[in-house]
């Protein structure tokens, strides 16, 4: 049996090519932009489709239960949870303790600031990405922030008082760094 008219069609495009000239034109396009580089740019985009989904679901889920979203976010929450989300990301992208969770993403390089752990990501695919995505605290501070916001929008008082342990974490951190350094300019 071959393939009928509507089965052709539906393995086309509007232009008329197949799904296999599309696939080289996509191949084309990826090694054009990463010069032959292994660059899992299929499982990245798979990821921002993740992430819009869960905020997608998110919008849904509380326009579904008749709450609205604060009018806006007041300066000293904005400022906690920027605090907060430079503190998480970095709790979650370098941080000596969380290696374990990031392990089957990355691979340790070696020891890095006070605290944290320098690692690449491991594999190929989605495996790769997921592991660029937790050894970035600058990837990871969108996820994060995001998620603080969200809390903030249904749950402030338990998000606020989460979001001040990391403020306060980083604020000693800070202090630690000027300590030590202060410290070693008196001896």
């Amino acid at each position: 049996m071959g393939n009928t008219p509507c089965m052709e069609a539906t393995t086309r495009d509007r232009d008329g090519q197949g799904s296999g000239a599309l696939a080289d034109k996509a191949q084309g396009i990826k090694q054009e932009y990463t010069h032959g580089e292994e660059k899992p740019l299929g499982s990245h985009l798979i990821l921002v489709v993740i992430y819009n989904a869960l905020v997608g679901a998110f919008f849904f889920w509380r326009a579904r239960s008749g709450r609205s979203f604060p009018e806006r976010v007041g300066t000293a929450d904005l400022l906690v949870a920027g605090v907060a989300t430079h503190k998480l990301s970095r709790v979650i992208s370098k941080d000596r303790v969380t290696a374990p969770l990031r392990a089957p993403f990355t691979e340790f390089q070696e020891e890095g600031g006070p605290g944290e752990v320098e690692e690449k990501p491991r594999g190929t695919g989605m495996r790769k990405a997921i592991g660029q995505l937790l050894v970035c605290p600058f990837c990871l501070a969108q996820w994060v922030a995001t998620g603080i916001l969200a809390g903030l929008a249904v749950a402030p008082r338990a998000t606020r008082f989460i979001c001040s342990i990391f403020a306060a974490v980083t604020i000693s951190d800070f202090l630690q760094i000027f300590y030590k350094g202060s410290e070693e300019k008196l001896l």
